[in-house]
């Protein structure tokens, strides 16, 4: 098994939906006007504008993967407009659920996407919550395993294509909903292995490789290189976008996932359209919903939240929907408006 499997295993247990306070400028943009409003002057770009009243309730379903007799649950975060909307999907990390990241999926929502939380059995909550205290972690190394990996890897197409027969499917709520030309693939710890899996990640010995074509950008929080081989030869010819974050404390409690292979998966990657972002002081957790046992600082950055959401919005925004503003910003020096000083931002 790789470190790359092993490491990618946050106890992202599951979390309640929580709302984030965001700094000025999240919620409307500056002096107070919507970004719907009337202007004789155009309003510059911002990724954290957002009104909440355009999105509606997230919704649950479970997906019946008949070939596998395998179940998907997945949590469904919708933009209030019924016009077909770019579709994310998100990948949880281990012990976790299609609850957790709310704060994610509430934000793409309001910004116009679909966002598709998927929930992975066997590497999810079910796995510590009836283990007890002792045995919790012992259940959770178990889980942390290559059959689970794939397992994760090939409910991506599954959702996918659900999605797709939904979306042609009179009657149900996401008939005429998605636009599944373009579709960002994002995750986190387990779920940041399977994005890589599915998004352009190459597997020694492997003919038949994970990736999925419909996917057409990424964003991965908390990276990580294989145990063994060449970083290059894994990541070398990815030719999609990819967004990598990562935090100068970013250390799961299980794996053996070190900061420098987490940082190795920048350089591995070709020209064109790459991004990372380190945060500084950023745990493990500080890309879920809330601190996780063994956590070292006593008090969450509410700034850090504040980057993952401006960040990913653009990254979104540019490759996606092709947005030129959004290049701009994300390519430009506002970027680095929304970050701190010791914060680390690159692309190349």
């Amino acid at each position: 098994m790789t470190r790359m499997i092993r490491s990618a295993t946050a106890w992202c247990a599951a979390s309640a939906v929580v709302s984030i306070a965001l700094t000025s400028g999240v919620l409307l943009a500056q002096s107070g006007t919507s970004r719907a409003a009337s202007s004789s002057v155009a309003t510059p770009y911002n990724p954290l504008a957002i009104n909440k009243a355009d999105a509606l309730p997230p919704l649950d379903f479970t997906i019946e993967d008949a070939a596998r007799k395998r179940q998907i649950p997945v949590r469904v975060y919708r933009p209030r407009s019924s016009a077909p909307a770019t579709v994310l999907l998100f990948s949880h990390g281990l012990g976790g659920a299609r609850t957790n990241n709310a704060y994610l999926g509430e934000h793409w929502a309001a910004r116009g996407y679909v966002a598709v939380f998927l929930q992975h059995i066997g590497s999810d909550e079910s796995v510590w919550q009836n283990a007890g205290p002792a045995r919790a972690m012992i259940a959770m190394r178990k889980a942390a395993n290559a059959e689970n990996f794939m397992l994760r890897v090939a409910d991506v197409p599954a959702v996918l294509n659900t999605l797709t027969a939904w979306n042609t499917q009179s009657g149900h709520a996401l008939s005429g909903r998605l636009d599944l030309t373009r579709v960002g693939m994002s995750g986190h710890s387990f779920g940041a292995v399977t994005t890589q899996a599915v998004s352009g990640q190459k597997f020694p010995m492997q003919r038949a490789q994970p990736r999925d074509p419909r996917i057409d950008a990424a964003l991965i929080l908390s990276p990580s290189v294989p145990e063994r081989g060449d970083a290059r030869a894994a990541f070398g010819s990815v030719d999609m976008p990819w967004l990598l974050m990562t935090g100068t404390e970013d250390v799961a409690r299980i794996g053996g996932a070190s900061l420098d292979d987490r940082l190795a998966v920048y350089p591995a990657l070709p020209n064109g359209s790459k991004y990372e972002l380190v945060l500084h002081n950023a745990e493990h957790s500080a890309f879920g919903d809330r601190a996780l046992p063994g956590d070292t600082n006593s008090q969450r950055n509410p700034n850090h939240h504040r980057a993952i959401l401006a960040l990913s919005t653009a990254f979104w925004d540019a490759y996606l929907r092709h947005d030129a503003a959004a290049r701009a910003w994300l390519d430009g020096d506002a970027a680095r408006r929304v970050l701190e000083a010791k914060d680390r931002w690159q692309h190349k």
